[in-house]
């Protein structure tokens, strides 16, 4: 695995600033609420696990499955849900946690979709922000960034590529000569 990757872009030292930098903030905002942090499955699994304990309020924890990547690099332009919460979100305060702000899609679906379930506020957490790729049409921003990348495929620390790299402790750009491979392979398997 790591000779997949190019160049480490945060270290797990720099991981865990960002994670202590949005606690203490979410922290303080959310003082006094009912605060709920929903992850989005699976790629923000590490990074909320990781929130949560920089969190110095109650808080309860719910998940969400959705999709939009398939085996792929890019979006497909569809978000397909794929498991629903578990529990009641009726007035309470939604911290919805992503992995990576990447076309927007994905953040934007899933909050029309909890709007619908009546809760007291939703706010957007996401630990990349990658305006680059920002689909014109969506008109949400996260509140709590952790951090501005460029369009890069990125990998680690729960950001994957066809299911691989989550476990790394960093996160790194992957080296295009995987995906490319990858997508030559998946091209060729499906013209026989």
């Amino acid at each position: 695995m790591l000779n997949d990757i190019q160049e480490v872009f945060f270290t797990k030292e720099q991981l865990k600033e960002i994670t202590d930098r949005i606690g203490a903030q979410i922290s303080e905002d959310f003082a006094g609420k009912k605060l709920v942090l929903i992850s989005v499955l699976k790629g923000s699994v590490i990074f909320m696990a990781d929130l949560m304990r920089a969190i110095t309020i109650p808080c309860e924890i719910d998940f969400i499955t959705a999709g939009s990547y398939g085996a792929g690099t890019e979006s497909k332009g569809k978000v397909d849900i794929i498991h629903d919460l578990c529990g009641d979100i009726t007035g309470c305060d939604i911290l919805l946690v992503e992995d990576i702000f990447d076309s927007g899609r994905t953040l934007q679906c899933l909050s029309n979709l909890l709007s619908e379930k009546k809760p007291a506020s939703i706010t957007l957490c996401t630990l990349l922000d990658k305006p680059d790729r920002r689909d014109k049409s969506v008109t949400i921003k996260p509140k709590y960034i952790g951090a501005q990348v460029e369009d890069q495929f990125v990998v680690g620390y729960g950001l994957d590529y066809n299911q691989k790299y989550r476990n790394l402790p960093f996160i790194g750009i992957l080296k295009p000569e995987v995906y490319n491979s990858s997508a030559e392979k998946e091209a060729v398997s499906e013209s026989i």
